[in-house]
């Protein structure tokens, strides 16, 4: 299986990178999990939020691989528990699918691809850091996997 992170922004904070690194070099070979960053649209000199988001859209949907599943992040997605990331995670791998996960940019997503989503999913119902948000994700991500393999990462 393989996992696309597609985040809008650059530039990350060291911590986020060095943390984000950490988990993604945790998977076994089951699963191949890869960051993809969006540039982000400039604001201001005549760029509306809604130019920025469409601009970012087109971005987006260009690095979408063709049959993935489209997860993407928001804050009126389902909230699941790491137990049900694990269990829709056995059904993708079951299902040989690779998965690809959107985190938008400071504006949000269009609502375009939000409906062209399999899944919307919050991650929190807080607003947080995008780097933050490249952490966490990731440490769920991983900790799904755990539990899939019954490693000891997990309790409940």
């Amino acid at each position: 299986m393989k996992i696309t992170l597609l985040a809008v922004g650059t530039k990350m904070p060291r911590w986020v990178d060095e943390a984000f690194g950490d988990y993604a070099k945790r998977f076994g070979r089951d699963i191949s999990f890869e960051l993809k960053e969006i540039k982000p649209e400039k604001r201001g000199g005549g760029v509306t939020t809604e130019k920025g988001i469409a601009a970012e859209h087109e971005r987006l949907i260009a690095a979408i691989a063709p049959r993935t599943k489209l997860i993407v992040l928001d804050e009126r997605g389902k909230n699941w528990t790491s137990v049900q990331l694990a269990g829709a995670m056995k059904d993708w791998m079951a299902g040989g699918d690779d998965i690809t996960i959107i985190i938008g940019g400071a504006d949000g997503l269009s609502a375009e691809l939000k409906q062209k989503a399999d899944v919307l999913l919050q991650l929190s119902a807080m607003t947080l850091p995008h780097g933050m948000v490249r952490v966490m994700l990731a440490e769920q991500l991983y900790r799904a996997y755990s539990i899939l393999n019954n490693h000891p990462y997990h309790r409940e």
